[in-house]
């Protein structure tokens, strides 16, 4: 039996519509909201307004803070000090908290089908990689970075969340 997967997900510069689509597309039935501030000036996707909206589509949200990346992680890594960003995060990440919600968003994620949810299209910029990562390593999971697919743009060619099999997934 395939592993199962852990998706990532980043809604720079999509509408709520095409990240709610993109969602149902996939299958995913538990969004992970890993900001450190849940707030977003983007329409949508402020914590209350898209746990609602979520739980329309089918969707369970859940907000773990302690996964965030903390601001001076955010400033290092919006200035493109990487090195920095990572220092800072790695830092947080071995916190009591951090600690804490990661175990919990493990424990959340065992057979549900699961997706990290942060601000940055790209994974490769983005603290929820590291999360990722380390959910990845220590839950058993496979790791899929989903973007999220624009309207009117044909849907590759994948199974949902329930069927796909590839190692790696990028829609968008």
């Amino acid at each position: 039996m395939p592993t199962a997967a852990l998706h990532t997900i980043g809604y720079e510069g999509s509408s709520i519509e095409d990240f709610l689509a993109t969602l149902t597309h996939v299958g995913i039935d538990l969004l992970i909201d890993v900001r450190d501030v849940p707030i977003s000036r983007k329409k949508g996707f402020s914590k209350n307004g898209l746990a609602q909206q979520l739980r329309a589509q089918g969707v369970d949200y859940l907000h773990l803070k302690g996964l965030g990346d903390p601001k001076p992680g955010r400033v290092a890594a919006r200035e493109g000090r990487f090195e920095d960003f990572r220092r800072i995060f790695d830092a947080h990440l071995r916190s009591e908290t951090a600690q804490a919600d990661l175990v919990r968003g493990i424990e959340a994620a065992k057979d549900r089908f699961a997706c990290l949810l942060c601000f940055e299209r790209d994974h490769k910029h983005c603290h929820r990689c590291i999360v990722g990562e380390e959910m990845a390593r220590r839950g058993g999971f496979r790791l899929v970075h989903l973007g999220v697919n624009q309207a009117g743009k044909p849907w590759p060619k994948i199974g949902s969340a329930r069927t796909h099999h590839a190692a790696a997934l990028h829609i968008g």
